[in-house]
């Protein structure tokens, strides 16, 4: 039988720019992620997922890659590369790519010669069309604003297809020249080692076709593109092709718009291992117009779409934050008075949760948000475009249109230098500018000084990773939701020999509960003291139930 090693381990992704510059360039790299992987094994992790390494002009920050069999240079070479996957190997580290195979970089020699030679064959490795008499070819446009079809230059009345940048022309998975070079793509690095792949907007690959599309604001037209049949097909191909042929080849997807039914039918069919959901992650936004902060946002809007996938699906890729996300504790928890307190929270309700448990870079010291960030230091493309989108819409000054889409969706508080002390650029290189400026917290927040902290968020999260690690209840039981309140959290985590509840305030109310200490004992929790039958200010415990 196949080896399902996602489900024993416990993932952390690396956002290469931001990890550790080991040759002070600016730039993080890949032997200062080989520099720190004593910390991450300490840690308790089991595997590395790495965001895009490969050749790119990093208009997307290496999601829009212009050779999939080159490292970018400014994280090093192949030998680097090799040289990774052979430390981690040493530490029983598996490695864990990201896959950018809905469209490439518009400098890929592929599009390149398209571009440039309308009879070249490569054409049809991406979407040409002629436009509707003077507007392009439909009324589709891009998740990152706009309209997702691009003017060829020279070419009178031609056009491209980017359901994303404009330097992000889509590939057509309705030629089989296309499937084929994606194929020997994975082949490629999983004959280097690389145990499975993130699969980047995995379930927009495939267009069924290209009429207009019905109306909304952003990524108009998604009714043709998302969850297809035809994607499910090609996954399928993937997964017998290439992928059964490795003993512990695993995909997990980026999937938008997605339900329960439709995602378990992603795992039924085999065509995805797991798959990230997003209901959570707009859970303090509107959904029309995600600038804007939902006013009265209780932590109930948090637990509720996160429990849904918990329950319907029969596994998941459960995390709180990622490289697209603004850091959990500025969202959920407590920057002030509860800092600590909310922090540790949230990493005993994320390790209990059902599935393949994700940590985010920064999430196991408390990394928050940037303090202050300007529209100038900003590199976020999509943070850019909203607001130039917001301008328009709303007809408000670029000062304010920025402050609106910083609170919400601006990615580059996820993408600070890592903070590993309190030197110059919070030790993540020595000193040269980085590509994006560090945390103004790094002195207060980082690994050097929490790991000297018995009570720090570091040294917490290794207790809890720990514990997970160790636990086949937390790593293979169902999970089961009790009914609470607005603010608290609790579930059981049940194998026939074991039974765990997990209690989690995440508020600064003290709740009274006569039930919560019957029989039951403390396994962990992040108060030094507990107060029978009170659970405290963003107090989580995690209680056998004899």
């Amino acid at each position: 039988m196949k080896k399902q090693v996602y489900k024993e381990r416990i993932i952390y992704q690396i956002y290469p720019l931001s990890f550790k510059d080991a040759n002070n360039d600016g730039y993080g790299d890949l032997k200062g992620i080989i520099e720190k992987l004593d910390y991450l094994k300490d840690l308790g992790i089991g595997m590395i997922w790495l965001s895009p390494i490969y050749a790119s002009p990093l208009k997307d920050n290496g999601y829009d890659i212009s050779d999939y069999y080159k490292i970018n240079p400014l994280f090093g070479t192949m030998q680097d590369f090799d040289d990774l996957i052979a430390e981690a190997k040493k530490r029983d580290i598996k490695i864990v790519m990201d896959l950018v195979i809905n469209h490439t970089s518009d400098q890929h020699p592929r599009f390149q010669e398209a571009l440039k030679n309308k009879d070249s064959k490569y054409r049809d490795y991406y979407y040409f069309r002629k436009g509707n008499g003077k507007k392009p070819p439909n009324n589709r446009n891009s998740a990152f604003s706009g309209s997702c079809w691009e003017k060829v230059p020279n070419e009178d009345n031609m056009y491209y297809l980017h359901l994303f940048t404009k330097e992000q022309p889509d590939l057509n998975y309705q030629n089989e020249e296309v499937i084929k070079e994606v194929e020997n793509i994975l082949r490629f690095y999983l004959d280097k080692g690389v145990s499975g792949f993130r699969c980047d907007v995995i379930n927009q690959i495939y267009k069924t076709n290209l009429e207009n599309g019905k109306f909304s604001l952003f990524s108009r037209g998604r009714e043709h593109y998302e969850n297809q049949e035809g994607n499910f097909k090609i996954l399928e191909r993937f997964r017998k092709e290439v992928l059964d042929k490795y003993d512990e080849a695993f995909l997990v997807g980026e999937t938008s718009a997605l339900t329960p039914k439709i995602g378990q039918e992603y795992i039924d069919r085999r065509a995805l291992d797991m798959f990230f959901e997003f209901d959570h992650a707009f859970c303090k936004s509107f959904k029309l117009i995600p600038i804007f902060k939902k006013p009265f946002y209780k932590p109930k809007d948090l637990f509720k779409p996160i429990f849904k996938w918990q329950k319907e699906v029969s596994w998941i890729g459960a995390y709180l934050e990622n490289h697209d996300q603004l850091r959990s504790v500025s969202r959920f928890g407590d920057e002030k008075e509860f800092y600590k307190e909310s922090a540790k929270a949230l990493s005993i309700f994320l390790l209990s949760l059902k599935g393949t448990i994700f940590i985010y870079e920064g999430e196991e010291i408390g990394t928050l948000n940037y303090k202050n960030l300007t529209y100038e230091e900003t590199n976020d493309c999509m943070a850019k475009n909203a607001v130039d989108s917001t301008r328009k819409i709303l007809h408000v000054s670029k000062n304010r249109a920025f402050k609106w889409v910083n609170k919400t969706v601006n990615r580059d508080h996820a993408r600070a230098p890592f903070q590993w002390d309190d030197s110059v650029n919070g030790g993540f290189n020595e000193g040269h500018t980085p590509w994006l400026k560090i945390n103004e917290y790094y002195k207060e927040i980082n690994v050097k000084k929490e790991k000297n902290e018995d009570n720090s968020i570091l040294n917490f999260y290794k207790k809890m990773i720990r514990l997970r690690n160790e636990s086949e209840t937390l790593k293979f039981g169902d999970f089961e939701e009790i009914k609470s309140n607005n603010y608290v959290a609790k579930f059981l985590r049940k194998t026939n020999n074991e039974i765990f509840l997990i209690v989690v305030n995440l508020s600064k109310k003290t709740f009274k509960d006569k039930k919560l200490d019957e029989s039951k004992e403390i396994i962990l929790s992040n108060y030094e003291k507990h107060n029978k039958n009170v659970l405290k200010p963003y107090e989580a415990i995690i209680y056998k139930i004899k």
